[in-house]
This record gives C-alpha cells, sequence and structure tokens, in this order.
C-alpha cells in the first residue's frame, strides 16, 4: 500500500475482508502494554480504552502474555508497532498503534488488520502524540464501524472518502499546537490570512481535555513529522473530531528546511475552500 495512505494501514500481508471485520466484533481484545514500563503508551492506553473502547470485551495484558495468545483468532489485539514501508525511499522507520486479529503466523505484520495510526516516527518523542492517543482510539474505533457499515469501501483508498468531510468542517473550531505549525502560519493573525474559520492556537493539555470531554465543536491536528530528527521525511497532517472522532483533513507533504515542519499556508487555504 503507497505511503501517502498509511495513517490508516500499515500494508499488511494480505487485505483485510468483511470476514475479518464480523469475526473481530465477536473477539476479546487485549490492549498490549509495551516492553518499556515507563512508555507513555503504558501510562495512556489502559485509561484511553476503558473509557473509550466500546466494540467488544477487552482486558489488558503484558507482551509475553501476547506472544503466548496471538495465534488464537478468536483474541484481537490492540498493540503498538514499529514499522518501515519496505520500498520506501524514505528508510525512518514509523510508530504505529495497531488492531489486529489473532493468526496462526509468526509473522507480526501477516496478521489481520483492522485499523492502525501512525503516532509518529520511531525517533520522535513521546509528548509529541502521547496526549492523542484516546482521540486516535477512537477514530481507529470509528474507522472499523465504518467498514462494517459500508464493506464496499474495503480495500478502498479511505482517505478520499474522509476528505469528503471538509465541508462539514464549518462551523467547528480548528484547535491547533504552535510547535505543529510553520512559520508562516504559527500565529492566529497570520493564519486568517489565508483562513476564515474559527481558530486557536492551544496547549497539548487543551486537546487531551477536549477529547476527553468529547467536545463535538473542536478539531483537532494529528501532525507526524520529523521534530528535529530527521533531514529526510514527509510531514503528514489529519484533522480529527475531538467529538464525533471524524476525519475531516488529510495531506502531506515532502520536508525541507523551506517548507517546514507541520500545517503550511497551503493547507490553510485549501481548508478555506471547504
Amino acid at each position: 500500500m503507497a505511503l501517502a495512505f498509511a495513517l490508516l494501514s500499515v500494508g499488511v500481508a494480505r487485505a483485510t475482508t468483511k470476514a475479518d471485520i464480523d469475526a473481530f466484533l465477536k473477539s476479546t481484545t487485549y490492549l498490549v502494554l509495551h516492553k518499556n514500563q515507563m512508555s507513555e503508551w503504558n501510562f495512556k492506553m489502559p485509561d484511553a480504552v476503558r473509557q473509550s473502547w466500546t466494540l467488544t470485551p477487552f482486558q489488558v495484558i503484558n507482551y509475553q502474555q501476547f506472544e503466548q495468545m496471538r495465534h488464537d483468532p478468536d483474541k484481537s489485539f490492540i498493540i503498538r508497532m514499529k514499522f518501515k514501508f519496505p520500498e520506501d525511499k524514505i528508510k525512518a522507520p514509523y510508530k504505529f498503534m495497531v488492531i489486529v486479529r489473532g493468526a496462526k503466523t509468526d509473522d507480526l505484520n501477516a496478521m489481520p488488520e483492522l485499523a492502525s495510526m501512525p503516532l509518529g516516527y520511531a525517533s520522535s518523542d513521546q509528548d509529541s502524540w502521547a496526549y492523542k492517543l484516546e482521540g486516535l482510539l477512537r477514530f481507529a474505533q470509528h474507522h472499523i464501524l465504518y467498514l462494517q457499515k459500508h464493506p464496499e469501501q474495503i480495500g478502498k483508498n479511505p482517505l478520499l472518502i474522509y476528505n469528503k468531510d471538509l465541508p462539514s468542517l464549518k462551523g467547528k473550531e480548528l484547535w491547533l499546537v504552535k510547535s505543529d505549525l510553520t512559520s508562516k502560519v504559527n500565529s492566529v493573525s497570520k493564519i486568517r490570512k489565508y483562513y476564515k474559520g474559527k481558530v486557536r492556537i492551544v496547549s497539548k493539555e487543551d486537546i487531551r481535555k477536549a477529547i476527553k470531554e468529547k467536545r463535538t465543536d473542536v478539531v483537532y491536528l494529528h501532525k507526524v513529522g520529523p521534530e528535529g530528527h530527521l533531514t529526510k521525511a514527509r510531514v503528514y497532517k489529519a484533522l480529527l473530531g475531538a467529538g464525533d472522532d471524524r476525519m475531516y483533513y488529510f495531506d502531506y507533504h515532502n520536508y525541507s528546511s523551506k517548507k517546514g515542519d507541520g500545517l503550511l499556508k497551503k493547507d490553510f487555504k485549501r481548508l478555506n475552500k471547504r
């Protein structure tokens, strides 16, 4: 699968099927804690699952238990994975949140995948994504339900579908963290030159609270970029609803010192045409 679509799939060995989704919804899902006990994943994800996971019964397990259970197709797992796209010119690995079914395979990448979200490049700091984990989990859940209701869309490019929701951005308030903005649009006054909708520069904690409170009036940015650690990388940008868990916008650009690591003025111009 092309890297431009990485926001929803790490490209497993075979395509997800309607039967995979139906079987998943009958399974028990296990949140797999990371091997690093001090990981933000371990601190934040158990509460996120308890608060927001509604698709299946769930339990929390460690990685050793996952290794013992992963071959059972009646079980499913939410796990953090490191993944590198083998055919991509950009060799940097990513951290992904992945939802998979158990399978009789020793290849983790061959387990039937229901949904996945990139958290960041493997070199990025955890605090660049940890505050959004509950929102990313809810979007992945939303995506699975969408495929269940619209099985004809399985295997198609879901990003084209979600970008069709851009007109629904009207009336929403766009909440952005300043570090996710490039220099030409790193203040409300600069953004106003290109975008006439409601926008606020907020803290990561503000976004975490909006997600927790399921603020239907708020849309936030999930950005995956080099964070100062890479010179050759792509910058992925997705706008997600804090309350409705929809994706309103997706795009990416190749990182350069000129373009920067974050939303560009061309993104705001596109949003303004909604």
